[in-house]
């Protein structure tokens, strides 16, 4: 399977504006000193923890727990020197809901740390990843 996407200067005014494209969707992108987009750095963390979430809800869903709410907080830290990659990275799921067994959710957690999440898997050998997990009762 091969994916195509394809990044458009908005104008040439807008030297650091631009639209990014896969298939059918676009999303804006800017990294000027007065971004009102998100930037290609950050794009890379909602795309781990857009991978991690939609796995996890998966699961929880099949196991039929009444989970009310649900968000994953990505944290992670980059270095100061170029190319400023990123050194660590940490996941937060914080599920709320009735009755909710943290082992449930640490087992979907887990799960998809090492066997459902693209992103994870591609990003795991440049910098560790750590996923922690948070019950709220509803």
């Amino acid at each position: 399977m091969s994916y195509e996407a394809t990044l458009t200067l908005r104008s040439i005014e807008d030297g650091f504006k631009f639209d990014g494209s896969i298939e059918r969707i676009t999303v804006p992108l800017d990294t000027g000193p007065e971004a009102t987009d998100i930037n290609p750095v950050q794009m890379l963390l909602v795309a781990l923890g857009g991978c991690s979430a939609m796995d996890v809800i998966g699961i929880l869903r099949k196991k039929r727990l009444a989970v009310t709410a649900y968000e994953v907080v990505v944290t992670a830290e980059r270095r100061d020197e170029y190319p400023r990659v990123f050194t660590s990275f940490e996941l937060l799921h914080r599920v709320t809901g009735h009755a909710i067994p943290i082992a449930a959710v640490e087992e979907a957690a887990r799960l998809s740390d090492t066997k459902y999440c693209t992103v994870h898997a591609m990003l795991e050998p440049a910098a560790p990843i750590t996923t922690r997990v948070e019950i709220r009762p509803a």
